[in-house]
C-alpha cells in the first residue's frame, strides 16, 4: 500500500466535505474490493474515508417499501426477519454472496457503488425497480447502473440507503465461480405491480441489464415455457477465462427459467 491517512467521521455531513474537498480522497465501505485494491497498488488515494460511524447499517419495512441501509452487511440482509417476509429472494441472495467473512464484512451500498459485473446485488436492484438514495438524490436503477464498474454516482457522492419495493412473486438464481463464488450468470425474476422484470449479472459485456425479450414474454404469461424460444444474443455476452460468450448465453435461458420455475413455486 501506499502511505494515506486515513479518517471515520461520525456524520454524513463530514464524509461528503471531507470526500468533496479533495479529489484524492476516497471513501471505504466493507472494503472488500477496496483494500485489495490498496494492497496491489492500483489506487493512491491521500485519505481513506471510513464509513462504519456513519450509523447507516439498518433494515425497516415502511409499508409496501423495504429499506435498507447502505452500510447494512449483506449476512444481515440474509438473516433479516424483516427481509425474509418483505421480499424473501433478496434474503436468499444475500446469503449467497462469496464466504461468511465476506458476507459480514461486505455492505449493499459498498457493492452498489463498486457495481462489480459479477455482483449480485445489482440484479436484484434492477429487478426489483429499486431507488437508490444518496446524499444529494434518488436514484432510479434504470438510472444508476451505466456499464460495467460504472453508476450514475457524481464525484463525492455517497449511497445512503436502497428502498425496494415489496413485490408479488420473485426469484434468484446463480451460477457461480467454485472459486470467488462470483456470478457466471445471475438471474433475478420479479413479477411487480407494474409488470415482470429480469435482470442479469455476470453475462453482459456492459455489466447488469434488464432482459427485455424475456420480460415482454412474461408480461403476457410469468411462467417458464412463456421463455422458450427466446434466445439472448450471444455478441451481448462477455467471455473470460471463466467462460465463453455462448456458454454464458446458454445459461442465462436456463437459469432464467429456473428463477421463474422458483419464483412461482
Amino acid at each position: 500500500m501506499y502511505d494515506f491517512q486515513y479518517v471515520k467521521p461520525s456524520a454524513l455531513e463530514n464524509a461528503v466535505k471531507i470526500l468533496s474537498d479533495n479529489d484524492a480522497a476516497k471513501a471505504i465501505a466493507g472494503g472488500m474490493t477496496f483494500i485489495p485494491v490498496l494492497k496491489q497498488r492500483f489506487s493512491q488515494p491521500s485519505v481513506v474515508v471510513d464509513l462504519s460511524g456513519l450509523g447507516l447499517s439498518y433494515i425497516r419495512r415502511e409499508g409496501d417499501t423495504l429499506v435498507i441501509g447502505a452500510m447494512t452487511p449483506h449476512g444481515v440482509v440474509a438473516a433479516s426477519p424483516i427481509v425474509q417476509q418483505a421480499i424473501p429472494a433478496l434474503a436468499y441472495l444475500a446469503g449467497h454472496i462469496g464466504d461468511r467473512q465476506v458476507r459480514y464484512r461486505g455492505t449493499i451500498g459498498g457493492s452498489l457503488a463498486n457495481n462489480d459485473p459479477s455482483a449480485c446485488y445489482p440484479s436484484a436492484v434492477l429487478a426489483l425497480d429499486a431507488t437508490i438514495r444518496t446524499d444529494r438524490r434518488d436514484i432510479a436503477a434504470d438510472d444508476y447502473f451505466q456499464g460495467m464498474f460504472t453508476t450514475a454516482l457524481e464525484p463525492g457522492e455517497l449511497v445512503t440507503e436502497v428502498r425496494l419495493p415489496v413485490v408479488e412473486r420473485a426469484a434468484y438464481v446463480k451460477f457461480p465461480s467454485q472459486a470467488s463464488r462470483y456470478a457466471l450468470v445471475g438471474v433475478f425474476a420479479a413479477k411487480t405491480a407494474a409488470g415482470a422484470r429480469l435482470a442479469v449479472t455476470g453475462a453482459g459485456q456492459d455489466g447488469v441489464f434488464r432482459h427485455r425479450a424475456f420480460e415482454e414474454a412474461l408480461e403476457k404469461s410469468f411462467s417458464a415455457s412463456s421463455l422458450d424460444g427466446i434466445d439472448t444474443p450471444i455478441d451481448m455476452m462477455n467471455t473470460d477465462i471463466h467462460a465463453g460468450a455462448a456458454y454464458r448465453a446458454h445459461l442465462v435461458s436456463v437459469i432464467a427459467r429456473r428463477a421463474v420455475d422458483i419464483a412461482n413455486a
